[in-house]
């Protein structure tokens, strides 16, 4: 949708000075010429949260609320640079390993009183002291918008760059009658319309509700003012059911409840431009749960006792051409069953069995192969599997899954465990490989992923 112009809003006086490196004005987009320069992303990620207890931790579509807004970011054409400014260790180790840099968040600038402004002070001053200068347009990015489009990042940032804005946010389309109490008046009184007149929808201009998501700014301009807003400010309209913003537990259960509908919405817009209408699960390795997994949970004995188990074929290609694409695979299982390991070897895949904590021992296991927990897909059906489920980038269910596996998923799976669910998930891995490598050799492609909570970039 196009920016929509606000009226203009007035400069604070400087509160700090700006940084040497920072590009000040008068360079090509304040002259009315486009600038090609790519915007830094800034996302502040304090631990503490008073609403909500981990907030920026908390898991959204199988993925953290931190890590959803970085993949935002690194999908948008026009962000160059990512960076979490934050005080707390488990937020900065999950943001690094989704890509991001870090900037630690000094304790008095951490606080629930301390201003989201004096945090992008200060990691614009520290980029700032880097070898590389600090972009002449930042984005200030939170993390407790789970439905950030990519798309939407770009065209706020072209609002900017042309020099048509200094500042550009993102805002719902809102057509509410809005009312107040006043006792003086005797009651309720109608703030934004005339009580007695009530035009219809189509005949009303609308009104924006900031949705919080994100703002787009000149670097200098913020760091003069101090604040987010000055100068020549812009409207970036988003979608509705993009506005959602967490901030008590209820939010948070809603966005979780609306994941699974709009993240696959977000996936067949940027389906448009990749060709794709699947999910686009580009990982580096698969690790899987077997009883339920490669089989369909039920076993045949013998006279002797012997047991048995169904698997599937296709399950047996998949995982071939996975390894023939140099894709690692694991199967870890909470029992010690022979069948497992005997599967394994026939697939010619690592095992690991009598797992007790399948979280600790896939990380053991990435740890050893260099391979990063957010480029690792894990297949699992019950509850032993969350652990697991809960440390990967893309959790997946079979679709009969216990209900707690299939809530902590990202994608459940058309085809059953033992009936092709292995295959399903290896020719997903595979589809969204070669999209990558055909997007990498073909000028111009669309960088954005077609998964909108998962970077599209290497």
């Amino acid at each position: 949708m196009a920016q929509i112009d606000l009226a203009e809003a007035p400069a604070r006086a400087a509160s700090a000075s700006v940084p040497a490196a920072v590009p000040q004005a008068g360079s090509d987009a304040a002259a009315g010429e486009p600038s090609t320069a790519l915007a830094v992303a800034i996302i502040p990620a304090r631990g503490g949260s008073q609403g909500v207890p981990g907030k920026n931790l908390a898991r959204v579509g199988g993925v953290p609320l931190i890590t959803r807004a970085i993949h935002a970011a690194l999908a948008a054409e026009r962000i160059g640079r990512v960076v979490v400014t934050t005080d707390d260790d488990e937020i900065a180790d999950a943001a690094a390993a989704a890509g991001a840099e870090i900037v630690s968040r000094p304790a008095d600038l951490a606080s629930a009183t301390a201003s989201s402004e004096s945090a992008l002070l200060h990691a614009i001053a520290h980029l700032s002291d880097a070898a590389r200068p600090v972009s002449e347009i930042t984005v200030f990015i939170q993390a407790t918008s789970p439905f950030i489009d990519p798309v939407d990042l770009d065209a706020a940032i072209d609002g900017v760059a042309s020099g048509r804005r200094d500042v550009v946010f993102s805002a719902t389309p809102s057509h509410v009658f809005l009312w107040r109490e006043d006792e003086a008046a005797g009651g309720a009184v109608g703030v934004n319309h005339d009580a007695a007149v009530r035009p219809r929808r189509q005949d009303r201009r609308p009104e924006f509700a900031e949705t919080g998501a994100f703002y787009v700014f000149r670097t200098d301009g913020f760091v003069r003012a101090g604040h987010r807003f000055f100068g020549r400010v812009g409207v970036q309209p988003v979608a509705p059911d993009h506005a959602i913003e967490i901030d008590e537990s209820a939010d948070l259960e809603r966005a979780r409840a609306l994941a699974p509908h709009l993240d696959r919405l977000l996936t067949a817009g940027a389906a448009n431009a990749t060709g794709s209408r699947h999910p686009n699960v580009d990982v580096d390795a698969l690790v899987t749960d077997f009883d339920g997994v490669h089989t369909d949970d039920s076993a045949s004995l013998d006279e002797l006792g012997r047991e048995s188990v169904q698997v599937s074929r296709a399950d047996g290609a998949g995982i071939a051409r996975l390894r023939a694409a140099g894709v690692p695979v694991l199967i870890l299982s909470a029992e010690a069953n022979p069948v497992v390991g005997r599967r394994a070897d026939k697939l010619g895949v690592e095992c690991r069995q009598n797992v007790a904590d399948k979280g600790a021992a896939l990380r053991e296991w990435a740890e050893a192969r260099g391979i990063r927990l957010d480029r690792i897909a894990y297949l699992g059906n019950d509850r032993g599997d969350l652990p697991a489920l809960d440390l990967v980038g893309w959790p997946v269910a079979v679709p009969d899954a216990a209900p707690v596996a299939r809530a902590a998923a990202r994608h459940v799976l058309i085809r059953r465990g033992g009936h092709g669910a292995v295959r399903e998930l290896a020719d997903l891995i595979l589809d969204a490989r070669e999209a990558r490598r055909s997007a990498r050799q073909t000028p111009g492609a669309a960088s954005a992923s077609a998964d909108p909570a998962h970077s599209a970039r290497s």
